[in-house]
């Protein structure tokens, strides 16, 4: 793991941290007070392109939110080879189960690109659940939800096609942020698990067919309807 040095928020930071987590699925939910109370709790980390935030069984000793930049979630075999589990934005928080169990990180995670994480640490956090009860609900409902995702992710990569992958993921995508989907195509393959060559293979016969249009760094779906009928019927 990275040798990386803790440093409390300025005084401007928990403010910021409360509104992210504010509109955050997990957190949403805690209402002001205890949101601000979290928010109280954090320090600050940044990190570099291509740094390693933790590997696979290190000590899990803390929550991480993204203030901004991206992280890569991942899992590293004994063979080396690298499976992405997940690419994480501003506004996730991750590091959850280590955090409350206290056992080994069970996947690796490195920043894409420079990384501003608001981070929680174990001690501090325990400490809060122990006094409001609320929180610890919140955390298992998002612990039951993270099970359910990667429950459909394992599903995926052992029934579906490349196509069936990436009409699902586009339109997972397309109802968080619209039709217009600023992601590469570099990143999209990290996804579904594929490599960018194939991907792009498979964005140019739904160009030619009038169903997205190919931006750098971007993806306009043109017809939002078809796709989804696309995606229905090889369900």
């Amino acid at each position: 793991m990275a040798n990386l040095t803790e440093t409390p928020g300025p005084k401007g930071e928990p403010r910021d941290l409360a509104r992210l987590l504010a509109v955050n699925p997990f957190f949403a939910g805690l209402g002001e007070e205890t949101l601000g109370a979290i928010a109280l709790l954090c320090v600050t980390r940044s990190l570099a392109a291509g740094q390693t935030l933790f590997v696979k069984g290190d000590v899990g000793d803390a929550l991480y939110a993204i203030r901004r930049g991206q992280v890569r979630i991942s899992d590293d075999a004994e063979d080396g080879r690298r499976t992405t589990l997940n690419v994480l934005g501003a506004g996730d928080v991750f590091g959850e189960v280590a955090l409350l169990d206290g056992q080994p990180r069970t996947a690796s995670a490195t920043a894409i690109e420079p990384t501003k994480l608001f981070v929680i640490l174990r001690r501090d956090l325990l400490a809060m659940i122990e006094r409001r009860p609320s929180v610890a609900i919140q955390f298992i409902e998002l612990l039951c939800a993270r099970i359910r995702w990667m429950s459909r992710r394992t599903e995926e990569a052992a029934f579906l096609s490349l196509e069936q992958r990436l009409l699902r993921r586009l339109i997972a995508l397309a109802q968080d942020f619209g039709h217009e989907i600023l992601v590469s195509q570099e990143k999209l393959a990290l996804f579904v698990g594929a490599t960018r060559e194939s991907v792009n293979r498979q964005l140019q016969i739904w160009k030619r067919d009038g169903l997205v249009r190919l931006g750098r760094g971007r993806i306009h779906l043109l017809d939002h309807r078809r796709l989804a009928k696309l995606a229905s019927s090889t369900d």
